[in-house]
């Protein structure tokens, strides 16, 4: 399947009825996985790849290639279509985020998604214009690429929790070609039904974070489209394994096996996944 068709799949997902789910795999082995349980389309995870890497998940830590070279592991592990984490853009400047998105592609992407937070510093959410012009930017690569482009607004996750002005940088970002919308952070139904009643594009909603915990029918009802987990079933791993780990150390016990998916189970899943790359 070429990338072009996997793109046109995507696209359907966000044009048909109803919500979908797009589950973040972290390396080839995850994607492989949750494939096999039936998942239509995959996201990456910055975060989780900088764990898998042990590194932070930062952009002092995580380069553009390295981002890539994750993302194309993930393209290569199924045939499902796979949009990524491509964070900023890996740079302030419109041209930034335009020559990302002609990367991602070029790596096999069918889409991904670019944020209007520099991550760091005093003031880490791009001024107004410029976010909507990276946005534009990013847009325009994604057009003549065939290419799904999701905007981000990240007001919530810096410590800002401003509905007007992140339903105003959404809509805008809508304007400017995005073909998804997505704040991250939400903290209430009623904010989701206000964000996705207030744009005219898919609204992506993240789950997975802790406090307020939604069910897929109450998101679909509040009006979104689709919903992504972000880092956190890497985070589950991680903390099984570090329960494990700690039982061993603290208890000299080995429990925790007994919940441990088998590894006959691990070879099916991969198994039914097998690609010739």
């Amino acid at each position: 399947m070429t990338r072009e068709e996997k793109c046109e799949i995507f696209r359907s997902l966000h044009e048909r009825p109803g919500i979908f789910i797009i589950p973040n795999p972290w390396n080839a082995g995850s994607a492989k996985i949750l494939a096999s349980l039936g998942y239509e389309a995959l996201a990456t995870t910055s975060a989780g790849y900088a764990f898998n890497e042990g590194l932070h998940d930062s952009p002092l830590d995580l380069t553009r290639q390295g981002i890539l070279d994750n993302a194309r592991e993930i393209v290569n592990a199924t045939d499902l279509p796979v949009s990524a984490d491509l964070q900023n853009g890996f740079g302030d400047a419109p041209e930034a985020c335009a020559e990302t998105i002609r990367q991602a592609a070029e790596a096999g992407l069918a889409g991904g998604s670019i944020e209007d937070s520099k991550g760091e510093g005093e003031n880490p959410i791009y001024d107004f214009g410029l976010a909507v012009e990276r946005v534009a930017a990013a847009a325009e690569a994604a057009r003549s690429c065939s290419f799904v482009l999701t905007a981000r607004a990240e007001n919530f996750l810096y410590g800002r929790p401003e509905l007007e002005d992140t339903i105003r940088r959404l809509r805008a970002f809508a304007e400017a070609g995005a073909d998804v919308v997505y704040a991250p952070g939400l903290t209430s139904l009623e904010a989701i039904r206000e964000v996705c009643t207030s744009v005219s594009k898919p609204v992506n909603v993240l789950m997975g974070l802790t406090g307020a915990t939604f069910t897929v029918d109450e998101i679909a009802a509040a009006g979104a489209k689709r919903i992504s987990v972000g880092a956190s079933l890497a985070r589950a791993a991680l903390g099984a394994f570090v329960r494990a780990a700690r039982e061993m150390q603290e208890k000299g016990t080995f429990t925790y096996a007994q919940e441990a998916i088998s590894g006959a189970e691990v070879s099916a899943y991969l198994a039914s996944q097998k690609r010739l790359v």
